[in-house]
């Protein structure tokens, strides 16, 4: 297989509409329900299931990364993975390793911050409208995992370190997502907003997740993980069903 070049490829990440950040959010929900429900009501631990999760991301990432333009189903399998593992990365610091979430909130930032600069500088654009490359899809998905173990650092620290609680949290990260689209929407950078709203909707799908399946003692709503993973992945199925439906139709006519 000859090696991929510029023109082999096509842009390899969904365009931005509704359905877009719909799955987005639901997908950081499953990240936060799915893994608590795998480390904690199935009994697998943080450990088994942290290393599980991250083979299942290599093989998804790998057939993402083989792809030569946007292939639905993988992309969203692959971001799915990625809010899981992400999810897990803050859990194991926090609840193993005793680091703080001022402190893991802090590191993350600062890993995602030097992932874009590095990205600006090498290619010149965070356009997620040119991932054309191997590189720049390399470079999108470190910054899209730094995004999620922010997401998470962030709002479990708004949540329970600054005693936000999950109701409250939730309305928070809504409101800061509908202040960005207003900026968009006032003329705010694309690129800008699109990144900032990214990653607000990690810690808005966490605090989301929390208040459904946290017992009602503790403020939530009490659905717990189970249903609540499988009533969000059902969703995302459906919504993904669509838009691979829709893809291979494309593929049909343009051939």
């Amino acid at each position: 297989m000859k090696p991929l070049t510029g023109a082999d490829w096509l842009n390899k990440v969904p365009e931005v509409t509704l359905s877009f950040w719909v799955i987005k959010i639901m997908s950081t929900t499953v990240g936060e329900t799915a893994a608590d429900y795998l480390a904690v009501d199935a009994g697998l631990g943080q450990g088994v299931t942290s290393i599980g999760m991250a083979v299942l991301l290599a093989i998804a990432l790998f057939g993402q990364l083989r792809s030569r333009a946007y292939t639905p189903w993988i992309y969203w399998l692959t971001v799915v993975l990625v809010s899981i593992v992400g999810t897990q990365i803050t859990d194991v610091l926090t609840d193993k390793l005793g680091v703080s979430l001022y402190a893991s909130t802090a590191v993350f930032a600062g890993l995602l911050a030097a992932n874009f600069l590095i990205w600006f500088r090498t290619e010149r654009s965070l356009s997620i409208n040119d991932i054309v490359t191997l590189r720049r899809e390399c470079f999108y998905w470190a910054t899209v995992l730094c995004t999620f173990a922010l997401g998470t650092a962030a709002g479990d620290l708004a949540t329970e370190a600054l005693g936000l609680g999950f109701s409250l949290g939730a309305v928070v990260f809504a409101a800061l997502i509908g202040a960005t689209l207003v900026a968009w929407r006032l003329g705010g950078n694309a690129v800008l907003t699109f990144w900032i709203a990214y990653i607000l909707t990690r810690p808005f799908g966490a605090s989301l997740g929390d208040l459904l399946t946290q017992a009602k003692t503790y403020g939530g709503l009490g659905m717990g993980a189970m249903w609540t993973s499988a009533i969000f992945l059902s969703v995302i199925l459906l919504l993904v069903g669509v838009a691979q439906i829709g893809s291979s139709q494309r593929k049909a006519l343009s051939n």
